[in-house]
């Protein structure tokens, strides 16, 4: 879940989620979305997002993540008509894009199915930083919302998704040390609000720096600045 929050200063609009949450500060996650200056006539103001529970975004990225769930789990093979008529949906898709495929149940855990796309096509499947897939996935969940509104399915190839995550942490954790070490703050590339996510929660202990989203839209940029 997320909601925002508004104070004059950073730690007065974390003060305020703190009260009305009733939580901890090391319970939610923090993203500044808004920050203005202070004026001739006008006091400066900070929005900020905070994450905290367990949201659609939150609970399928971290499937994305398991690998420990239990040898049933596993089965390729569908279990009842509706995963059936999802891996169809997925192979009839990617065949319909002029590619050769097939998909195969990885996981299921509670209401939520991963599915990896076996092809070897898979480098245009999952696309420029992911995009192809993020699209697939969107639309797969689209069609199984319609069978079922509690179904969630995570679409990968080749382990895309967990080789994303842990390149955008090292490639964080990289970045916060030369900025600590140069004193000088650093802009990463755009990415979408899962992605920032990340970068803001692995960074939150590395001492010496601070992270804040900058730009507007989905997807947007992490600065990574010395902590004052």
């Amino acid at each position: 879940m997320q909601k925002e929050y508004e104070g004059r200063t950073e730690q007065e609009a974390i003060d305020k989620a703190i009260r009305e949450l009733g939580l901890d500060r090391d319970q939610f996650d923090v993203e500044i979305i808004e920050k203005e200056k202070k004026g001739l006539f006008r006091k400066g103001n900070v929005k900020i997002m905070v994450y905290y529970g367990s949201d659609e975004e939150n609970e399928i990225s971290e499937d994305e993540k398991v690998n420990e769930e239990s040898p049933e789990d596993h089965n390729p093979e569908p279990q009842n008509d509706n995963e059936r008529k999802i891996l169809e949906f997925l192979d009839t898709l990617i065949s319909k894009m002029g590619y050769k495929g097939h998909s195969v149940i990885t996981f299921r855990r509670d209401s939520k199915i991963g599915i990896s796309i076996e092809s070897e096509d898979s480098s245009i499947i999952i696309g420029r930083k992911g995009k192809n897939l993020d699209a697939i996935q969107l639309i797969t969940n689209v069609y199984a919302g319609n069978l079922d509104p509690d179904i969630k399915v995570v679409i990968d190839s080749e382990n895309y998704r967990v080789r994303h995550e842990e390149q955008i942490i090292r490639n964080a954790y990289r970045i916060a040390a030369d900025v600590r070490r140069t004193g000088r703050s650093r802009l990463l590339d755009p990415m979408n609000p899962f992605e920032r996510r990340l970068v803001h929660t692995a960074l939150n202990d590395f001492e010496g720096v601070e992270t804040k989203s900058e730009g507007d839209g989905l997807y947007k940029q992490v600065r990574i600045l010395p902590k004052k």
